[in-house]
């Protein structure tokens, strides 16, 4: 059961990385001098996403 609650949260997690990525993507093409400020900001919230998957696959594990 733990592991099919891990695969949502990691879908959960792919769905909001490729929605700050599109958010990246169409702010850099709008606004190119803003580039390197906003691909850092994006690279962060990118690992704040990725470390909530890896504590759900924690969880995951300490449940079953």
């Amino acid at each position: 059961m733990g592991v099919i609650g891990y695969g949502i949260g990691v879908i959960g997690a792919g769905i909001g990385i490729g929605i700050a990525a599109y958010g990246a993507t169409t702010s850099m093409a709008r606004q190119p001098e803003v580039q390197g400020r906003l691909f850092t900001v994006f690279i962060l919230g990118s690992a704040f996403v990725e470390a909530l998957a890896l504590i759900g696959f924690v969880v995951a594990l300490v449940v079953s």
